[in-house]
């Protein structure tokens, strides 16, 4: 735990982030549907195409469904606890939007995925999201679940871990999706856009869909 302490808020090594690579916004507002009004543009394969079903390893050890984990509006996150800043960073951002929206009366959620299924059993995942949200959801399962729901939202990682196997580093994607009830993703949000923008950004989609 202190090692991984070190890493997480000390680490002098910073993380490699993968370019967002396949994902392209273009300038031309979406159009057609019930969100148009709140995407930022469009994607190449239309939002239809991120998001699959699957069954992981929730933190408490159950597990679950994407049916069961996105029963209410969700901000998702690929990440690992042992990264040494980009992680924290984004979690904490995304928590403090998510109790942005909760003082607005919204019930929404947050849920990382990790990319480090390796380390990141269901009790070192539920020590790293207390340390953001008491209702943030940790979850991972076997490295060909993982790879597999990573494929589903078109996030890309690759772990470092040729010669240290215990403190590699692992380089990933640092989107936040919005994942509606019945595992329906809506919107992407790069690590740029503040709480307050997220949370703002977040209603309108919510106020869309009724």
């Amino acid at each position: 735990m202190n090692d991984r302490k070190i890493l997480l808020i000390g680490g002098v090594v910073a993380i490699a982030v993968i370019a967002i690579g396949g994902i392209y916004l273009s300038t031309r507002p979406s159009t057609g549907n019930q969100f148009a009004a709140c995407q930022a543009g469009v994607v190449s394969g239309g939002m239809d195409s991120f998001g699959t079903d699957f069954t992981l390893t929730r933190d408490d050890g159950n597990r679950v469904t994407a049916a069961e984990v996105f029963d209410k509006p969700s901000l998702l996150y690929f990440g690992y606890t042992m990264c040494p800043d980009v992680c924290p960073l984004d979690s904490a951002r995304n928590a403090e939007a998510e109790a942005l929206l909760k003082d607005e009366g919204r019930d929404v959620q947050t849920v990382m995925i990790t990319i480090d299924p390796r380390r990141d059993t269901p009790e070192v995942m539920a020590e790293f999201t207390d340390l953001f949200s008491e209702n943030m959801i940790g979850l991972t399962g076997t490295n060909e679940e993982i790879d597999a729901v990573s494929k589903g939202w078109r996030n890309i990682y690759k772990a470092h871990d040729e010669e240290d196997k215990e403190y590699y580093l692992v380089d990933h994607m640092t989107m936040t999706y919005l994942v509606l009830p019945g595992n329906k993703t809506v919107e992407f949000f790069p690590r740029d856009v503040t709480p307050e923008v997220l949370a703002e950004r977040v209603g309108c989609f919510l106020d869309a869909a009724g």
